[in-house]
């Protein structure tokens, strides 16, 4: 190792110790999640609502490409530091049309070197985004996963009408099914593995849009959040000593009902009082100003990763197991826009020009000590 690399290493090492115990060293994996805002094939399904993302509507082999390098700069450098070198190990997505575009991902050069590996379904979204799995095969080992339908139905109101012609532009608008009236969304992702050889259950999410309105909307994230908390509820009945993480792209703030009622979040570790319980960073982040993307000029953070009591370290000393450290947003200078209307804003695909995401990425770290 070169001298300025391991000066490099030795003081984030002690970064991380301190407060804890100088003598001690510890092993950082980043948690990532990421909405890879229409990463769409080339290819014309039939199935799916897809067509502007085609060659004949300016969609070539080449921008596919070009969001595929974009796409991967963000990957490789997302949760790194001088001393915490790797990519991600998990990575959730959103905003994908199929498994062959993470296939695709995967084998781009920039992360073939990383072994990532894919767990994928297909959901019922008629527009075609299904939400996705990454994993790094060295570091993580999938023991069972089930992708959880979201049953959510229309129920519009005169009232919600006048809302729906008020409410935020967005390309992601469910379908609903004439006869039965249901809004065809994204499942909910549930992967229970093994993280160098600790288990740990991920939910990974895109919920309902708020398109037609965020009042209108709200019941269908309410019940989305709800479903989360029900998944959680079922893995802490099993195994109440449960490790779970929840993230994804959940068209709302960590203030909304959706996320503080129907999830339970908390804002302070302090608050956590059984396994159950679940710990959201996204929330003083918010508070403090930080945003994830932004719509007329007001910055929020729909993207959000949450962790449960067992990653909250009550004594500073215990690290025999993997603990939530800290949380984060990826924001380098090269993912914003800088120039223009939406100058400040995440840099992404407009004008037929393939950008980065309309989103910026958010992480974790988790970190266990190293005897």
């Amino acid at each position: 190792m070169k001298l300025k690399h391991y000066i490099s290493f030795l003081i984030v090492i002690l970064s991380i110790t301190t407060g804890f115990c100088q003598e001690k060293k510890f092993k950082v994996h980043t948690v990532a999640f990421y909405n890879f805002e229409n990463l769409f094939d080339t290819i014309n399904d039939p199935d799916t609502y897809d067509e502007e993302y085609t060659p004949s509507e300016g969609w070539t082999l080449k921008n596919y490409k070009k969001k595929l390098d974009n796409l991967s700069r963000v990957l490789i450098e997302l949760g790194t530091s001088d001393a915490q070198k790797n990519a991600p190990v998990i990575i959730g997505a959103c905003e994908i049309e199929n498994r062959r575009v993470l296939e695709d991902l995967t084998k781009h050069p920039t992360l073939l070197n990383k072994g990532y590996k894919v767990v994928h379904f297909d959901s019922p979204d008629k527009r075609g985004i299904d939400v996705g799995f990454l994993y790094q095969e060295k570091h993580f080992q999938p023991i069972s996963y089930i992708n959880v339908p979201l049953y959510v139905y229309e129920n519009e109101t005169a009232s919600d009408k006048k809302d729906k012609k008020e409410g935020e532009e967005t390309d992601d608008k469910g379908a609903v099914d004439a006869k039965t009236k249901r809004i065809y969304t994204r499942d909910q992702l549930l992967v229970t593995g093994l993280l160098d050889g600790e288990e740990i259950n991920i939910i990974v999410n895109h919920w309902p849009s708020r398109s037609g309105g965020e009042k209108r909307s709200s019941p269908y994230r309410e019940a989305a959040g709800r479903l989360n908390r029900k998944i959680m509820d079922s893995i802490i009945k099993i195994n109440p000593n449960a490790k779970i993480i929840t993230m994804g792209d959940l068209n709302d703030g960590a203030y909304n009902k959706s996320v503080k009622e129907g999830i339970g979040a908390k804002l302070k570790k302090e608050e956590l009082k059984k396994p159950a319980d679940i710990f959201n960073p996204f929330e003083q982040m918010a508070k403090d100003g930080h945003a994830s993307l932004f719509y007329r000029d007001s910055g929020d953070i729909f993207d959000q990763i949450m962790v449960s009591e067992q990653f909250v370290s009550k004594d500073k000393n215990d690290y025999a197991t993997f603990k939530y450290w800290k949380s984060g947003i990826y924001n380098k200078p090269f993912l914003i826009q800088k120039t223009g209307q939406y100058k400040g804003y995440p840099l992404r695909n407009q004008n037929g020009v393939p950008g980065f995401s309309d989103h910026f990425p958010v992480y974790i770290y988790l970190v266990q000590e190293v005897k």
